[in-house]
């Protein structure tokens, strides 16, 4: 979010130096980059990771029932989660 904030402000100022055809251009450039897929694709990833390191939900855990005997079965996590 302040990546953006500080493109638009960088945009703005030198948009306002540079007259209206070179904001324009830089407006441009901008929406190429942010609209290309390999750029939603880094933004969404590096979102991704983010909202893992800080998420509260702990992460879900997989039980096997494990038979110990004709009338004991014993619930424990899963050892090899996929």
């Amino acid at each position: 979010m302040i990546g953006f904030v500080a493109t638009l402000a960088a945009g703005y100022v030198l948009g306002t130096k540079a007259g209206r055809d070179r904001y324009e251009q830089i407006v441009n450039t901008y929406k190429a980059v942010s609209g290309h897929p390999a750029t939603k694709s880094m933004i969404d990833a590096g979102r991704r990771k983010i909202a893992d390191r800080v998420s509260p939900d702990p992460k879900f855990v997989q039980l096997n029932e494990v038979q110990i005997d004709a009338g004991t079965t014993v619930i424990e996590p899963d050892r090899n989660p996929q």
